[in-house]
Order: C-alpha cells, then structure tokens, then sequence
C-alpha cells in the first residue's frame, strides 16, 4: 500500500490530507499521514483576530486528530528534523512540554510519496533586536500571547501611571493592516466589560512600512483606500520608514528617531523555516522555499512535492506564485489530483495559478479588495459589505473544503448563537 506523508497541517496540507483520506485512506487504496508539530489548525489569515482578543481559538481551532479519524487518515504529533531521500524517511524530533520534560522521543516515518507543506515564518531579515522585542504572528500560539499582554495593558491603564497603551506593528502587508484595524474594534468591545474608563484615546497604533505604500502587493487604489480608512480611525500609518533595531521602548528608524512602543509586533516579510535551507540536499531559494516543478514536485526528487508558502513555484509570464491563502488551496487540489495520477500510472498534470484577487478586512469597519476572474476584465474593485461578505466566504470555502456544505452550515449557524451566547472579546 503506498505511504503518503503530508508535513505540515495548515490550509494547504490539511486540505489535502482530507481529501486524499477520503478518497484513499477510507477505501484502504493508501496510507495517509499528517504530520504537525501542533494539536489543532486555525487558518492562518485569523491570527489577527486571535491576537486581537475578537476570536476564542479554543471555540474555533480543528482537532487534527478527530479530523483524521472522521476522514480516514492518521495524525502523527511531531516536528519534521530532517528527511533521508535515499531510505525515504523523515525525521522527527523529540517533542518535549513546557517545562522541557521528553514526551515523546525521536522517531522516524516512512514514505512513498512527500508532501512538504509546512507553511511559513515571519523574516527577521536579521534586523538587531528583532527576536527579543517583538511578536511574531505566525501561530496560534504567539497570538494568544500577544492578546494577554494587550489585555494586561488594558488593566494598567488608570491604576499605575499607564496613560496610554502603545503599539507598534512592523509590515504593512495584509496582517499588520488588519491587526491594526482590529485593535481599534476590540478597544470598543473592552470598554464596555468594566473598562469603562477606557477610550480610543488610550490606543495609539503605529503602522510601519518601509516602502511606498501600504499593502504593497495590492494596487495602488485598492492600498489608498485602506490608508485613508486607518488614518480615519486614528492609526498612525507610517510608509518609507527602514527599522533598524528594536529595543524595549520601541523601534529605531534608520533615519535616528524612536518610534516608542509597548508591544511591538513584526509582520514584515516572510520564509520559510530555517532548517528548510538546503535540507536533504533538495534545492532552495533564499527564502528557504523548496524549488518546484510546474508539477508542483520537487526539482531534484519526483518522490517530493512542495505547496503553500514553503513552495518557490515559477510563473510563466514572470516571478512566482505569491504567497496567499488562495495559492495554497489550488496547489493542494492539484497534488492531490496528481498523487491519484501517479498511483494510477497516470500522466500528471502542471499547476496553473488562477489569481482570484485579494481582500483585506479592516475588521468591522470596512472591507477593501480586488476581484478577478471569469466574470470580469481585469479586476474590479469593491469594498464596504460586498468585500465584507466576499472576505467571509474565502474563509467558508477552506471549511467547506474540509467539512463539506451540511458541516460548514451547522458551523455558520452555530458562530452565529456564539455570538448570542458568548462575549464579543475573549476577556481571559
């Protein structure tokens, strides 16, 4: 029976874990396994939200184990090591809790068939300071962590001599936009559990890019039109400004002045792990992505393949497949389509990115996007509840796509009593 092994358990690798079980793993045609470092999955594009205090991971985080039990494939905690291509087994390593104590030790996992699909972390880009004094948003983990100290911030507020909570974000890509936003969204949430005492006046949120607009990958309308609704809810946006240090009062600017801050969190730029570069001699880019095939297989072993943001895939026209939550899902149908091709000794077929366009949600106050595709030349422009309802249901296909429809509508339906239920702010 052949051994597919899947690292990674985010959009694009849980995706393909649910369908290659269902279609293999159930009927006994394969082995499925999913390996990740972490219990649950959360998709990545609602950290800001999780930090942010307007989402409770706990509520809204996927078992992975219960996933694979429900869709015929197994889990496997661990963190990937390294990888033996001439033996065809991975590494893992021991996985240890809080307190240092071995949980599990080393092991290793055999395959016939590997797909890395580990995601991506935050790029430092060796900037001094960076890894001391700042969040990162890379997990549900450092989410969390970075809603505790805001909430503690609140509590200092009025008590000691605390007039105001600082914050400044690092990258204005579409997570520090749309963690500012939602700063503000939850400032008035707070307010009204028993801070009554706070206003927007007590958050100055400072958003720092170091090129010429904001949301660089956008168009230009589309990023003049979310500065403008920041600037409105009082975000001071920062563009052409280089951060070189951070340090516990905030961050440096090449340019000598101190951007004061008591939580700095860097979103600027993104690669792949570090142990990624040059691992088991397959090739990489600088940003320890995996170099791919128009297969989406690796270009040293067949036997490897790469999606998501790990994965350095060209494009014909020119330059490569952006790093998005889209990308991730059109790669993980097409492997999965090409790994029941090559069981079947069957041709396979080349990845063709469709670029659907993208939305950035200004949390409740406003959403702001591009659409592309069939319906349109070029794209179009849209924002306001159109985008909103868009925005929703880029997030409601990712469901789908690992529930299935009568699934994804009990979901929906039940967030909706939550909201009934449950306070709008995770308040512990």
């Amino acid at each position: 029976m052949c051994k597919i092994v899947i690292v990674g358990g985010g959009a694009g690798g849980l995706e393909l874990a649910t369908k290659l079980g269902n279609k293999l793993g159930r009927s006994k045609k394969a082995h499925v396994t999913l390996v990740d470092k972490n219990r649950t999955h959360l998709w990545k594009p609602l950290l800001h939200e999780v930090a942010a205090g307007s989402m409770d991971d706990g509520i809204d985080a996927l078992s992975y184990r219960a996933h694979a039990k429900n869709h015929g494939f197994n889990f496997k905690l661990g963190a990937l090591a390294n990888i033996d291509r001439d033996n065809k087994l991975i590494q893992l390593a021991e996985l240890v809790d809080e307190d240092g104590t071995q949980i599990l030790p080393e092991s290793k996992l055999s395959y016939d068939i590997l797909v890395m699909a580990l995601g991506s972390i935050s790029n430092d880009f060796n900037t001094k300071g960076v890894r001391d004094h700042c969040i990162f948003l890379d997990s549900p983990q450092q989410a969390k962590k970075f809603h505790h100290r805001m909430l503690n911030k609140y509590l200092q507020l009025g008590v000691q001599e605390t007039k105001q909570v600082s914050v400044a974000i690092v990258g204005a890509g579409a997570t520090g936009v749309e963690l500012s936003a939602e700063l503000f969204n939850s400032l008035k949430q707070v307010s009204s559990y028993g801070f009554e005492h706070i206003s927007s006046d007590d958050l100055k949120v400072s958003l720092v890019e170091a090129g010429e607009k904001i949301l660089p990958a956008l168009p230009l309308r589309i990023s003049s039109s979310a500065h403008q609704e920041l600037s409105k809810l009082g975000v001071d946006v920062r563009t052409r400004t280089m951060v070189t240090e951070a340090t516990e009062q905030g961050l440096l600017t090449k340019d000598g002045e101190l951007i004061k801050a008591d939580l700095i969190v860097w979103a600027a730029g993104i690669k792949a792990p570090d142990f990624m570069k040059d691992i088991a001699g397959l090739e990489t880019n600088r940003s320890n992505q995996l170099v791919v095939k128009s297969t989406l297989q690796t270009s040293l072993d067949d036997c490897i393949y790469a999606i998501g943001d790990c994965a350095s895939c060209a494009l014909p026209e020119g330059g490569f497949v952006p790093p998005r939550a889209q990308s991730a899902h059109q790669m993980a149908s097409l492997v999965g389509k090409n790994i029941i091709a090559s069981i079947k000794n069957k041709p396979l077929s080349d990845y063709k990115y469709t670029d659907y366009g993208s939305l950035v949600s200004l949390s409740n106050y406003s959403t702001v996007g591009s659409l592309m595709g069939n319906l349109m030349k070029g794209s179009m422009m849209i924002e306001g509840r159109l985008a909103r309802i868009v925005y929703i249901s880029l997030y409601r296909m990712h469901q789908i796509a690992l529930h299935g429809y009568f699934r994804t509508a009990l979901i929906t339906l039940v967030e909706r009593i939550n909201r009934v239920l449950r306070p709008r702010l995770k308040l512990h």
